[in-house]
């Protein structure tokens, strides 16, 4: 967004959204960057090691990422 006025004022509220705002409206968040990208992959996984990051329910691959990641040593991606 490069509109000066910003589409939240101080108290919070949204301002009435105009049709420039709707003309340069995207759906979704930005792509990465291609370094960045998350690849898919296909991986067997015991099933006591998959029941323990399924049990806190929704996100359970983001937990698995950050394991491995800090079983290999890696420093988080931001």
């Amino acid at each position: 967004m490069n509109d000066q006025r910003g589409y939240i004022d101080a108290e919070g509220e949204v301002r009435e959204l105009d049709d420039h705002f709707f003309a340069n409206a995207r759906r979704g968040r930005p792509r990465l960057p291609t370094g960045q990208k998350k690849q898919q992959v296909t991986m067997l996984l015991d099933p006591d090691v998959l029941a323990h990051f399924k049990k806190d329910g929704k996100g359970w691959q983001t937990r698995v990422n950050a394991a491995l990641r800090q079983a290999a040593g890696l420093k988080r991606n931001l």
